[in-house]
């Protein structure tokens, strides 16, 4: 019998979906040259880098020309079907809604998850999948919308908290930083992007896969 997460996962995905299915093909993506630039800053030649969430493959694109290995991973196939498209030379794969993610065990270095956990039911899934694919150290690069409190008294709660929009989560500086904490990642920065100083509209955190404290090592 599916489980409530199982269903909630799949829900979350058709939603991803319809939302894929109904954008126009020439659409730039949001806030494109600061999610790239904060991107590439964090990425080497030679990094493998899985792209989750991917899309139509932009960042994938850019990663490959900067002479990374990037793998883009994505449950809405209409997203998929427009990054092979685009992109028929780089690795694209489905990822199925809830299930684990199409890597190995520390298989990349890098994990950017940009725009991606604020649209995902179960956030202790999903990075604890992030973790299991990083190799020892690896980074997460994380974009979300950022839902302080004084943007919150300025702009009112019904202007972020749509009950009929995707996003299912409403991360500030202090909850991400926590979030990360708790599953497994260190040396967390997070920091405000986009809009006026004290109303920043994005956060960009950049978190280390923290190595596991064996027997030994606590003692």
């Amino acid at each position: 019998m599916p489980t409530m997460d199982n269903d909630a996962a799949r829900g979350a995905a058709a939603m991803q979906e319809e939302v894929w299915t109904g954008l126009p093909a020439d659409r730039a993506p949001f806030a494109w040259e600061r999610r790239r630039r904060f991107l590439l800053e964090h990425v080497t030649r030679g990094h493998a880098v899985l792209d989750l969430g991917c899309g139509e493959g932009a960042f994938t694109a850019a990663l490959a020309g900067a002479g990374a290995r990037p793998i883009g991973v994505d449950v809405a196939e209409a997203a998929l079907r427009r990054a092979h498209e685009r992109h028929p030379d780089l690795d694209f794969r489905p990822a199925a809604p809830g299930g684990p993610l199409p890597l190995e065990d520390g298989a990349v270095d890098v994990v950017w998850a940009s725009e991606v956990l604020a649209f995902v039911p179960d956030t202790a899934r999903v990075l604890s999948e992030v973790r299991r694919v990083l190799r020892p150290e690896g980074r997460l690069l994380v974009t979300t919308p950022s839902h302080g409190r004084l943007r919150a008294l300025v702009r009112g709660l019904d202007a972020d908290l749509d009950p009929l929009g995707p996003a299912l989560r409403f991360y500030t500086r202090r909850s991400l930083r926590g979030a990360l904490e708790v599953f497994g990642f260190d040396q967390v920065s997070v920091r405000g992007a986009g809009g006026a100083p004290l109303l920043r509209t994005t956060l960009l955190a950049s978190a280390r896969r923290a190595p596991l404290l064996t027997p030994a090592a606590r003692r």
